[in-house]
C-alpha cells in the first residue's frame, strides 16, 4: 500500500472548489443519477483509479445500481443490461477520456445527441470533466483507497 502524499482537499479547498461546483451543478441538472454513476465508474476504470471505483461503487449502489452491471461495465459492449442511452453516455465518457487518441466523430456526437437533451449534454459532459480532473487529483495525490463512506 502506497502512503498518501497530500490531502488536496485539506491543503487547499480553494484548488478544488471548480472541481465541486461541477458536481454541484450536476447534481442539480435532470441527468439522471445512475448514469452519473456508470459514467463516473467508466472514466475511473480507464484511468485505473482506485480511490475513485471504491467511491463510485459504493455510491452506484446507493442509487440502486446492481451488482452486475458494475462487475461487467469494463465490457459494456458485449453485455446486454445496459440501454441506448446508457450506451450512447458511456461512448461519450470513452471518447472524451481518451481524447487525445482519437476524435469526437459527429456519429458519436449525433448518437448522444438522440439520447439526452441540450441541458443533460451538457451535465453529462461536465460530469465526465470533473472525474477526469478528480482521478488526476486522487492518483497524483494517492489518496487513500477504502476510506470513502456514502454520504
Amino acid at each position: 500500500m502506497e502512503k498518501e502524499r497530500l490531502n488536496y482537499g485539506q491543503i487547499t479547498p480553494e484548488g478544488i472548489k471548480g472541481l465541486l461546483e461541477i458536481e454541484k451543478y450536476v447534481s442539480e441538472s435532470e441527468l439522471d443519477m445512475k448514469i452519473f454513476e456508470l459514467v463516473k465508474m467508466r472514466a475511473s476504470q480507464i484511468n485505473g483509479c482506485a480511490y475513485c471505483l471504491d467511491m463510485h461503487s459504493k455510491d452506484a449502489r446507493a442509487e440502486g445500481e446492481t451488482e452486475q452491471r458494475l462487475y461487467l461495465l469494463n465490457a459494456w459492449r458485449e453485455a446486454p443490461f445496459y440501454s441506448e442511452k446508457e450506451r450512447a453516455a458511456l461512448a461519450w465518457t470513452e471518447a472524451l477520456t481518451l481524447i487525445s487518441k482519437n476524435d469526437i466523430s459527429d456519429d458519436l456526437y449525433e448518437e448522444v445527441s438522440s439520447h439526452f437533451n441540450e441541458q443533460e449534454l451538457m451535465a453529462l459532459t461536465m460530469t465526465i470533466i470533473g472525474i477526469n480532473g478528480w482521478n488526476r487529483l486522487a492518483i497524483a495525490f494517492r489518496t487513500k483507497v477504502g476510506t470513502y463512506k456514502v454520504k
